[in-house]
């Protein structure tokens, strides 16, 4: 059957953008289709300008850790309006570059929703076109909770445009998302409390990483409220809101921040016009080369609930682009040993197996973990502790996890990422001479193990 294109992708986020740009280098005639923003999630309400509110967050500390260093000048002050006006050019000019990208590419680019037909072809527009193989790399969507008053409440889509900083801000949740924006509106000046149903928040991390920045959070002021969740919203006659607390509590705030989940974007796909199906949690099921109960439609990203970050979704962008169109080139996506930062302040950076996984899956372990106050911050008046922590197989002596809380983070465990993939053993850190002085030495410097079990 001859159809319009090799690859009709919906959805022009990090995974869709990745295997669209790819098979068409590989000789395929690919369309990609999207309905709301070039990018998607990562580049236009997602990690992107996430980071940059946390950049800016981050200069209250500069301004008054200057001081220890001789520097003083007039107080700064701080405007919202220019630090979202600023963000908003940066992404236009990210989304005109995923635009290039495309094009550049022999990409056909439509701008609207798709919706399948069946399993060649997709509405688009008022168009019918047919595609020999169609992929779905839509993403997610944040979800509230079925409270009364959810109306009043905000997702991380709406925090990237306020108009003004609250001056009162709850956030809802305990994960990345939680945990970051209550360190970026804390760090710009809005009196922050976090709100989370369980016992401490970043479930899955470390232990030790979990403690660690929670004591860190409250020393720098955030207001954290575990074993606590929101039954009710009310909008007052001033503006504010007024949430009324599980367990009676009632707390006033000027917004309130719901970062409890994401649902992948199925709204209006066509699903039921094919054979695709959904797995018990809601998401698109796959098999191991990303292709759902119909053959012709793939899934790959947020939409079939892996791991949900940016560079997963590319990987696995280009593995279907590779396996589909220069299979002498593919090779699976390998899900072992994922680096990841949470870019709290102070950022959490982690790769491999927590201790308590580690002891799970029957290893003997040996931890080495040290807290020490960063060099910077010795002339100052901050007592932010730096929390490094190496996860060890006793009998092998190899590597099994490192995580740290400090700055950054993100970037140290980028590098340790890569010697945990090639199966680094402790002795091999040991002998490694460290950059000095510098935190990250640190991780080559741990000699005595904290504990064994």
């Amino acid at each position: 059957m001859n159809h319009d294109f090799d690859l009709f992708v919906i959805g022009a986020g990090s995974g869709g953008v990745r295997a669209a740009r790819f098979a068409a280098g590989f000789g395929a005639k690919v369309a990609v289709a999207e309905s709301r923003y070039l990018g998607g999630t990562c580049v236009n309400v997602g990690c992107v300008p996430k980071k940059l509110l946390v950049y800016g967050a981050h200069f209250a500390d500069d301004f008054d850790q200057a001081e220890g260093f001789g520097w003083t000048g007039p107080t700064a002050q701080f405007d919202w309006a220019t630090l979202i006006a600023n963000k908003n050019r940066e992404i236009e000019r990210l989304n005109g570059v995923y635009r290039k990208l495309l094009v550049n590419s022999g990409v056909t680019l439509l701008e609207g929703h798709a919706r399948l037909t069946d399993a060649h072809h997709v509405e688009i527009n008022g168009q019918r076109l047919s595609a020999e193989r169609i992929l779905i790399a839509t993403g997610g969507w944040p979800q509230l909770p079925d409270i009364p008053g959810r109306e009043h409440a905000i997702t991380s889509n709406e925090a990237f445009f306020l108009e003004q900083l609250p001056r009162r801000v709850l956030v809802v949740g305990g994960g990345y998302i939680a945990v970051e924006f209550a360190g970026i509106f804390n760090g710009l000046g809005a009196d922050t409390r976090l709100l989370y149903r369980g016992d401490l928040f970043l479930r899955g991390f470390d232990q030790s990483v979990r403690t660690h920045l929670a004591e860190e959070l409250t020393r720098r002021g955030l207001r954290l409220d575990f074993n606590a969740d929101i039954a009710r919203i009310d909008k007052q006659p001033d503006g504010s809101l007024l949430a009324i607390l599980k367990d009676g509590r009632q707390l006033e705030a000027d917004s309130i921040f719901y970062a409890t989940g994401r649902r992948p974007m199925l709204d209006n796909l066509g699903l039921e016009n094919t054979r695709v199906e959904l797995n018990e949690a809601g998401y698109i099921a796959v098999n191991e080369h990303f292709e759902t109960r119909e053959p012709s439609i793939l899934a790959l990203g947020d939409v079939i609930g892996g791991v949900q970050l940016t560079p997963v979704a590319t990987a696995e962008g280009m593995a279907v682009a590779r396996r589909l169109f220069r299979p002498e080139q593919y090779r699976p996506v390998d899900y072992r040993h994922i680096p990841t930062a949470v870019f709290s302040q102070p950022n959490i950076g982690t790769v491999g197996l927590t201790e308590q996984q580690a002891l799970e899956q029957g290893h003997k372990v040996a931890v080495f973990e040290s807290r020490f106050r960063p060099m910077k911050l010795t002339l100052t008046e901050s007592p932010e502790q730096t929390l490094m922590k190496l996860v060890v197989d006793a009998e092998s002596d190899r590597v099994l996890g490192a995580h740290m809380v400090g700055p950054d983070a993100g970037e140290i465990i980028q590098g340790l990422a890569i010697a945990l993939k090639a199966g680094a053993t402790k002795r091999l850190f040991d002998e490694t001479i460290g950059v000095h002085p510098t935190s990250a030495e640190e991780f080559v410097t741990l000699r005595t193990p904290v504990s064994g079990r």
